[in-house]
């Protein structure tokens, strides 16, 4: 949630903690800000949180109140909101999920027809009627929108991902972990029909176990319940993808990205031989594509930014170390489809992904995030900068520093690349100390 009235939305939509920073009041209202001035219909998908049917209730009302239509497409991955916005045509994908974070917390966020996230002059909009103190424009009579329901969304979305599998996944054999949240039903449904043989973990959501220990951002849980298979861990909205190789090597969004462009370019496949990655992505990324001749197109934190980029550049790949990834249709991050995407790559090569992997190696990365009571002005305090501008002195050409906000969360997150974890770790302090002691 933004720090500051005229801000609502963050790098990932609107997100805060359920009922207390985001409440069925605000979701309601920000579903009129949104629908008061289009038509047309809305499809609605959520998470597993305890607070998910309370906010999509809320947001159906929003939209039902000035005459917006509204299909609730139940519990579903944010790819597959994104890609069945696109198929019926609507004015807006919802997803309603705060994606990696606690199961107390929860999020709205707003696809556009073409099932990429809506653009800033969009969300600019928005904001802006939110805040106006001007009354909605009350929709009666046969104006009010109606409420309906998808029964077979997840059905519809799989078989629309299938249609894009070019080589067979039977004998393939893998673990998935569903992080108790949107993919519970979907990751299986979608791995069993394409023919491959899976052992689902972390499948049985009670509301509040979502992200609990296990799924992308714990991807420990998948590695010992893979016990040297190939691991594929989602998020809470399963729009990120972190595997296991069968080393129990983690395998993240850096590295697949690699993998599949070194695919692609063997296959002649690559547009424009670009990828499109983050200020977030690893320096041995960016080395390993220097060796293959890609270029390297290098945007800010958040996938609609990659989008950006993407569609500018005609790439076919890009993304975010922490597994967002990108593909040909250029809309937004979708786990499922990346797990899919990889599983094609071991099937058409032959070959395991720990050799894979190989593509690039990565230098010792160390993140440190620093819990803030505000924000606010943290760019412009010389402390900080000053601890900065040392320790990038310090490492030289060796790695790199890079010190940004958090879009969603109260965080200030340090990242440093060196040639070891020790250094990495040492230098990630002492900026680390600088933030806490000027802004905790």
């Amino acid at each position: 949630m933004g720090t500051e009235q005229e801000r609502l939305f963050g790098t990932d939509g609107v997100r805060g903690s359920a009922n207390s920073e985001l409440t069925p009041d605000i979701a309601f209202d920000l579903a009129r800000a949104a629908g008061e001035q289009v038509s047309g219909h809305v499809v609605i998908g959520r998470d597993t949180r305890r607070s998910g049917p309370m906010l999509v209730s809320a947001v159906a009302s929003g939209f039902n109140s000035v005459g917006i239509d509204v299909v609730d497409l139940g519990i579903i991955p944010t790819g597959a909101v994104s890609r069945l916005a696109r198929d019926t045509a609507a004015t807006y994908g919802v997803v309603v999920s705060a994606s990696h974070n606690p199961a107390e917390d929860n999020g709205i966020k707003f696809f556009a027809r073409d099932g990429a996230k809506i653009d800033d002059e969009t969300e600019t909009a928005i904001e802006r009627r939110y805040f106006d103190d001007r009354p909605y424009k009350r929709a009666v009579g046969p104006n009010i929108g109606i409420q309906s329901v998808m029964d077979d969304a997840i059905e519809r979305y799989a078989d629309k991902v299938i249609n894009t599998v070019q080589y067979s996944m039977h004998g393939l054999e893998f673990v998935i972990d569903t992080a108790n949240g949107a993919a519970f039903a979907a990751a299986p449904y979608l791995f069993n029909k394409v023919g491959a043989t899976v052992t689902v973990i972390s499948d049985t959501p009670d509301g509040m176990n979502i992200n609990d220990g296990v799924g992308a951002t714990y991807p420990d849980a998948v590695t010992r319940a893979a016990n040297g298979k190939i691991g594929l861990a989602f998020d809470g909205d399963a729009d990120r993808l972190i595997a296991v190789d069968e080393d129990g090597q983690v395998v993240n969004g850096d590295v697949i990205m690699a993998i599949f462009a070194r695919w692609q370019l063997e296959r002649g496949k690559l547009e424009k031989n670009t990828v499109v990655a983050t200020v977030m992505s690893n320096l041995g990324f960016i080395q390993a594509m220097e060796r293959l001749g890609i270029d390297v197109v290098v945007t800010p934190v958040g996938d609609r930014h990659v989008v950006e980029a993407m569609r500018a550049s005609k790439a076919v790949v890009g993304g975010e170390q922490s597994g967002h990834i990108l593909l040909e249709d250029r809309s937004t991050g979708d786990g499922l489809r990346t797990a899919l995407r990889l599983m094609e790559v071991i099937a058409s090569t032959g070959k395991e992904l720990r050799e894979l992997r190989t593509v690039m190696s990565e230098l010792p990365q160390v993140l440190t995030n620093v819990k803030v009571g505000s924000k606010n002005g943290w760019e412009e305090n010389t402390k900080i900068a000053k601890a900065t501008a040392d320790a990038e002195r310090e490492l030289g050409n060796r790695g790199r520093i890079l010190v940004r906000a958090s879009g969603t969360e109260p965080l200030i997150r340090v990242m440093v690349e060196a040639p070891s974890e020790s250094e990495a770790a040492s230098v990630a302090d002492s900026v680390a100390d600088a933030v806490a002691s000027e802004l905790a």
